[in-house]
């Protein structure tokens, strides 16, 4: 069997399904990397809502997703942007997403950790963003999950330079019940955050961000980073004080920053690693096994498809996860909170299948292949 698929000028072109998956079964927990998963939301599908209405969840299919993750060894990483926070997402929708998956988490001994932000204030002073920053934090701590500290669009409008982010993150560092994971996202996640951490020069920022750490060891798990810039990633890894980890957010470079080199490596907080969470975790027990080759012999065929996901402009890389979620059978349709299923065009979606039944990725390459051609139909593409 063949399906035919578009292509970015606009012709057809031939391919042939894979017939079976990649074998990749759960196995034993991780132990060499900490590795999160960002994971998406599924939308309710009939429910009567508009793009820049409050979302409506399917909680039975988001939580289903949930639990195939931890199923397979990864952690979750909730209410992040892979959720739509800030894109379809409300903070009354993340903080009911927040106390949900926690509270699976708990029933089935999965590891978790939540995004702390400021969305439920799109503009304000200082005083205001650190007040927002502190609910979110409270809602948090109180279902039992670890915080993640996220990039506040507010914060970044408010502040006038560097000392106003070190004020408002000493103050949360402090108040902290347990360690947190700062996430520095970059602009090419979100627009908003241009100029992040006081300038937009990335060396100061940079400066900036480890004084914050420096003066809180205690209180800083770890840092995520979603800069798109390996070696930046690096260099930044290789100045954080003892017992702080790095977690790649780079889903560019991911392969090479996980395997690491002889002055150490990354842990991985990844929205990548929702299409490839079987896969990924495979590599890693791979790794744990100190076969570092191997590893990058699972991981690094993944490279192109996060490219393609990932590619400009960055932040719609949400609508090709959820597209392959569909083909993978996780859930029954191809819909997005705040109608995000239309930010990528047909060609984008065809490569983006090709590209994952390449790698295995589909559990039912039979299921897969119908749905895309469902999907071509609606375009208007005859098979």
């Amino acid at each position: 069997m063949t399906i035919q698929l578009p292509d970015a000028t606009g012709g057809l072109r031939t391919y042939e399904p894979r017939t079976e998956p990649l074998a990749v079964t759960p196995g034993a927990p991780l132990t060499s990397r900490t590795v999160f998963s960002a994971a998406h939301v599924v939308a309710d599908p009939r429910a009567d809502v508009t793009p820049d209405s409050p979302a409506a969840v399917d909680w039975d299919a988001t939580l289903a997703f949930r639990r195939h993750l931890w199923s397979h060894g990864l952690g979750v990483a909730e209410a992040m942007d892979t959720a739509q926070r800030g894109m379809g997402l409300d903070w009354a929708g993340a903080a009911e997403l927040i106390r949900r998956s926690a509270a699976e988490a708990k029933s089935v001994g999965g590891r978790i950790a939540c995004g702390v932000g400021t969305d439920q204030l799109p503009a304000g002073t200082l005083a205001e963003v650190r007040a927002a920053y502190e609910e979110q934090l409270a809602v948090v701590e109180e279902s039992g999950a670890q915080a993640i500290l996220m990039a506040s669009r507010a914060l970044a409008k408010a502040a006038s330079g560097p000392e106003d982010y070190l004020e408002i993150y000493g103050h949360l560092l402090r108040q902290a019940a347990e360690p947190v994971i700062l996430h520095w996202l970059g602009p090419m996640f979100d627009p908003a955050l241009e100029g992040y951490w006081g300038t937009t020069d990335l060396d100061a920022a940079t400066d900036t961000f480890l004084e914050v750490i420096a003066a809180h060891p205690d209180k800083v798990d770890g840092i995520k980073v979603s800069l798109l810039d390996a070696q930046r990633e690096i260099d930044l890894r290789r100045r954080l004080p003892q017992g702080v980890r790095c977690y790649t957010g780079d889903d560019f470079n991911y392969p090479e920053l996980i395997a690491g080199d002889d002055q150490g490596f990354s842990h991985a907080l990844l929205g990548i690693f929702d299409p490839l969470g079987p896969l990924a975790a495979e590599a890693v027990r791979v790794l744990d096994t100190g076969d570092t080759a191997g590893f990058r012999g699972l991981l690094d065929p993944t490279v192109e498809l996060s490219r393609h996901l990932f590619q400009a402009p960055t932040r719609f890389y949400k609508t090709g996860v959820v597209f392959l979620a569909w083909l993978a059978g996780h859930q029954s349709h191809f819909t997005m909170v705040g109608g995000l299923q239309s930010a990528r065009s047909l060609p984008h979606f065809a490569r983006a299948y090709e590209l994952a039944d390449g790698l295995g990725l589909f559990p039912d390459p039979k299921l897969a292949e119908e749905r895309m051609k469902t999907l071509l139909a609606m375009y208007g593409v005859a098979q």
